[in-house]
């Protein structure tokens, strides 16, 4: 696929204004590389749907879930070797629905490039039953992933998620004018009908081995969530996965593509980062974010911050909004 003909594409950016293009719903992130994240990516949040498409110039782990009255269908116009959800590969020209229903996780790569609207619960509803009300149990699960191919639907379909593409990335002025609820509309149903006729073939695969990696990496990650504020050893990655250490670094690897030692270290500078982010600098110090993550040597826990985020943890406090009185702080 080509790339946009606009300049300066990528611009850098805190993971506090990353977390929020989803409006909607906080998306959480872990970076998986020593590069300062930077991205591109527009937003246009009609009445009721709202249209996002972002490129990403770094890789990472990301997390999110969705409000019970809110569903996402989306795109992915690029995907580098590496991409996943789920433990699934994700390709180019994949076709996906999320549901209200836990959290969703997944992996971009390099340069993965999406575009994908959100939009009332109701509304899928209302077009499954005008669609296939008999068969709408089975039509959901068939939304879930799958690959466009070629003919008139899959063209029209995909040239829909160009539109998108295009009108918030090139920030042409149109918009509004060309993304409303009437566009949202017309993707859903063509979405639907694509969903329908897909093949087996089409449809989003995940092997045995995938999976038993993709299981691996959730529950050694649950552990390290959990225990984030002390020492973890990989001994005890090992014994809360139930792996070998081999098996260990061999499931992150192909998952993440870091050991999990530096995946442990990503997660804790990520979390501090996060932690600041949404801090307020009269009740809480860098210091005790930093402890709380796990990150005792506070000089290389500013070192490291400053390469990756590109300033100090206590400049990031002190640009965090103040919180209103009775909220609570993580």
């Amino acid at each position: 696929m080509s790339a946009l003909p606009y300049e300066d594409k990528f611009k850098a950016c805190d993971l506090l204004s990353l977390s929020g293009v989803l409006k909607v719903s906080d998306l959480e992130m872990v970076l998986l590389g020593a590069n300062s994240p930077s991205a591109a990516w527009g937003t246009r949040a009609g009445n009721e749907a709202i249209f996002l498409s972002a490129e990403a110039d770094f890789a990472f782990r990301g997390r999110f879930a969705l409000p019970p009255e809110w569903c996402l269908i989306g795109f992915i116009h690029h995907a580098p070797e590496g991409s996943w959800c789920h433990g699934a590969p994700l390709n180019t020209d994949t076709v996906f629905t999320v549901l209200p229903e836990g959290v969703s996780e997944f992996m971009f790569s390099v340069g993965t490039q999406v575009s994908l609207v959100l939009m009332p619960l109701t509304w899928l509803r209302r077009a499954l039953v005008m669609h296939a009300a008999a068969a709408a149990e089975s039509l959901v699960q068939e939304m879930s992933s799958f690959t466009l191919t070629r003919g008139l639907l899959a063209d029209r379909l995909r040239g829909r998620y160009e539109l998108i593409r295009k009108t918030l990335m090139l920030s042409s002025g149109r918009a509004e004018e060309a993304l409303n609820e009437n566009t949202a509309q017309a993707l859903l149903t063509d979405h639907l009908l694509a969903a329908h006729s897909a093949s087996p073939d089409d449809r989003t695969q995940c092997s045995r081995g995938r999976r038993t990696h993709y299981q691996i990496l959730q529950r050694t990650e649950h552990f390290m969530r959990a225990n984030l504020r002390r020492d973890i050893y990989i001994n005890e990655m090992c014994n809360a996965a139930g792996v070998s250490e081999r098996a260990l670094r061999y499931a992150f690897e192909d998952m993440l593509g870091v050991s999990p030692n530096r995946y442990l270290s990503l997660l804790r500078l990520c979390t501090a980062c996060r932690s600041l982010s949404l801090a307020d600098a009269s009740r809480r110090s860098v210091k005790s974010v930093a402890l709380s993550c796990g990150l005792w040597d506070l000089s290389r826990f500013a070192d490291n911050y400053r390469r990756v985020f590109g300033e100090l943890p206590r400049d990031t406090l002190m640009r965090a909004p103040p919180r209103e009185p009775g909220i609570s702080q993580a």
